[in-house]
């Protein structure tokens, strides 16, 4: 690895690292997202405050973070030798600091609206496909970590078929599929005894809720 490319990927962890969820709910004067609901300093426990401009705002700086890592690299890259490589690579970088923030204790989120930036850095058609299986399950069941967990099964099969089996990202789709799963595993303990909550509603105060 080049320094120039390990310069891109730290950006992008750094980046990563950034916790929309904290960053907004302080700006706001709003309790630190880590203290109440599941603890998870994500868009979903945010919006348990009752503040939706918090979440939503927290939603938007997730998934642009997702996207900025991967459009850099993809715009400045080349002239250092990066190719789809690389791009894959600082997608990777910048869910890992999301998840794991160098900022905040290596305790962060779950990475679903910075996956989604980062899918739509790669191909808008394969994050439209992701965008809209997770809408189309949390109108069906109104929870959004199955929502998240059944989009992310099916990300590396619209990989598969929207930039091929060939391509780096389908690949990297699979590593981001199984990232943001295992990040969600008390949440699938949670739907298999029932008490996962759903989208919107007060934490019932279960510390391993979404």
């Amino acid at each position: 690895m080049t320094t120039t490319a390990f310069a891109f990927i730290l950006g992008a962890y750094l980046l990563g690292s950034l916790s929309f969820a904290v960053i907004v709910s302080k700006f706001m004067g709003m309790a630190d997202p880590r203290t109440y609901g599941s603890k998870n300093p994500g868009a979903t426990n945010v919006l348990r405050s009752g503040k939706k401009l918090a979440a939503v705002l927290t939603l938007l700086g997730d998934g642009l973070k997702g996207w900025v890592a991967v459009a850099l690299v993809q715009a400045f890259g080349p002239a250092y030798g990066l190719s789809g490589q690389g791009v894959a690579m600082a997608g990777l970088a910048v869910l890992i600091g999301h998840m794991w923030p160098v900022f905040f204790g290596f305790k962060g989120g779950k990475g679903v609206a910075t996956a989604v930036g980062v899918l739509f850095g790669f191909n808008l058609w394969l994050a439209l496909a992701a965008v809209v299986t997770w809408l189309f399950m949390a109108f069906v069941v109104k929870i959004s970590s199955l929502s998240a967990i059944v989009a992310c099964v099916l990300v590396p099969v619209y990989a598969y078929f929207i930039v091929g089996p060939q391509s780096v990202y389908f690949g990297t789709c699979i590593i981001i599929a199984i990232l943001v799963i295992h990040r969600h595993k008390s949440n699938l303990i949670n739907l298999l005894t029932g008490n996962e909550d759903k989208i919107g509603k007060p934490s019932s105060g279960d510390q391993s809720q979404s």
